[in-house]
């Protein structure tokens, strides 16, 4: 049985002693500063609590393993992460959004008639959206180096063609350049998932053979 953790929540939308993981993650969801860590018993976390954050933040041990290649779930949890999925090409397609830090979906559309390419990038044009219609100050993560480089051109740059079938997609696109146009985005605040060092990006459908 593994060993009950209990969470100190220094800075969140509720700060507090938590004594599970979910009411701790809905504490700092969307909170951009957010400062917290787990403990192994009541007390110490009620101790730690009462003083200051940083003495505690940054010294918690990890393998040497994870200590080489830290994940963003470890570095960056307060962020969200986005991905696609296509059966065929074109084929159905879909994509969503999650919090990095327990894969919480926070978005979802599709199936549509589309292709993965095409998918990545309205997910992020999608994922931008919503942190800006929700004022969050947040990384974004995308796996796909093709769906980032539309994004800093701000045009979906897919040869697929535009035929009644696929109009609605078309039209789904030209809002989401539309949007990119008429917002600015820091580049720096859309980052690439390093799926070779930290495994399959957290909003994976996991479909993959």
């Amino acid at each position: 049985m593994a060993k009950k953790k209990y969470y100190v929540v220094w800075e969140g939308m509720q700060p507090g002693v938590f004594d599970n993981w979910q009411e701790c993650s809905n504490s700092i969801a969307g909170y951009s500063s957010a400062k917290y860590k787990s403990f192994d018993s009541k007390e110490a976390a009620e101790r730690a609590y009462n003083d200051s954050p940083f003495k505690y933040i940054g010294h918690s041990k990890v393998t040497k393993k994870e200590a080489s290649s830290p994940t963003p779930q470890q570095t960056d949890p307060n962020s969200i992460a986005v991905d696609a999925a296509c059966s065929g090409n074109p084929g159905k397609m879909e994509y969503r959004g999650v919090y990095t830090a327990t894969s919480t979906e926070l978005f979802h559309f599709g199936p549509v008639l589309g292709t993965n390419n095409v998918g990545e990038f309205l997910a992020i044009v999608h994922g931008l959206a919503y942190l800006k219609k929700n004022n969050l100050k947040m990384h974004l993560y995308s796996d796909s180096k093709i769906a980032i480089s539309w994004i800093k051109q701000k045009r979906c740059k897919t040869l697929l063609s535009r035929t009644s079938k696929t109009e609605e997609l078309f039209q789904m696109i030209e809002r989401a350049e539309k949007w990119l146009h008429e917002n600015r985005i820091p580049q720096s605040n859309i980052l690439k998932w390093e799926t070779k060092a930290w495994g399959e990006i957290p909003a994976d459908f996991g479909r993959k053979k």
